[in-house]
């Protein structure tokens, strides 16, 4: 526990501290839209889609070489 002298390092403290949880609050309403794009639905599109593409070509080249 910190011991203080006088009232401005009180005050200083405690705006840093707010300061620190304003930052903090910001960050994770970062999070949160970083969350719901990586959620949506065309992101989910584009994966699905890739992985289509990707054993498509498998199954065709396995067709080709029966």
């Amino acid at each position: 526990m910190k011991a203080y002298k006088n009232l401005e390092e009180i005050k200083y403290d405690l705006k840093r501290l707010s300061l620190e949880r304003q930052i903090a609050l910001e960050e994770i309403k970062g999070l949160k839209t970083d969350i719901k794009e990586d959620l949506s639905p065309y992101n989910w599109l584009g994966t699905l889609l890739s992985s289509v593409k990707k054993y498509g070509i498998l199954f065709l080249i396995r067709k080709l070489f029966r």
